[in-house]
């Protein structure tokens, strides 16, 4: 039993550290949050639009998406976004913060936060439970 351990650890210590190094290399660090490259992904642009349609349904407000400003993605189980998003209050546009957990295999999406941050107060004008 030992040696058949052995054997095992010998042949996948080298996939382990050649992967981990390949993620050093790049800069990647596994389950830490990376920036999102292209604001304009329609995947991105959609979890935008759902965190606007989500707080709206919950405080009955009336915003309007308008853009994706930047933002920031994590590999978890699925995959959390937190984007600074633009949208239309009446006539002025306020930015966002929304935080969103995505699962893409089951077509689950759950809003953490929608945090409107362009007066300075930093309310949270949106929390739903996501677990």
């Amino acid at each position: 039993m030992r040696n058949l351990l052995i054997t095992i650890l010998i042949f996948f210590l080298p996939f382990i550290f050649c992967n981990s190094s390949q993620a050093a290399r790049s800069g990647a660090l596994v389950g830490g949050w990376t920036k999102i490259t292209d604001v304009n992904d329609p995947t991105v642009v959609d979890i935008g639009k759902f965190a606007v349609d989500q707080h709206n349904k919950q405080d009955q407000a009336s915003l309007k998406f308008s853009t994706v400003v930047n933002g920031e993605k994590q590999v978890v189980a699925g995959m959390n976004y937190n984007l600074t998003i633009t949208a239309a209050d009446g006539t002025v546009d306020k930015n966002y913060v929304a935080v969103v957990w995505d699962k893409p295999w089951s077509a689950d999406q759950f809003i953490a936060a929608v945090v409107d941050y362009g007066d300075g107060d930093d309310d949270v004008v949106a929390v739903v439970d996501c677990c």
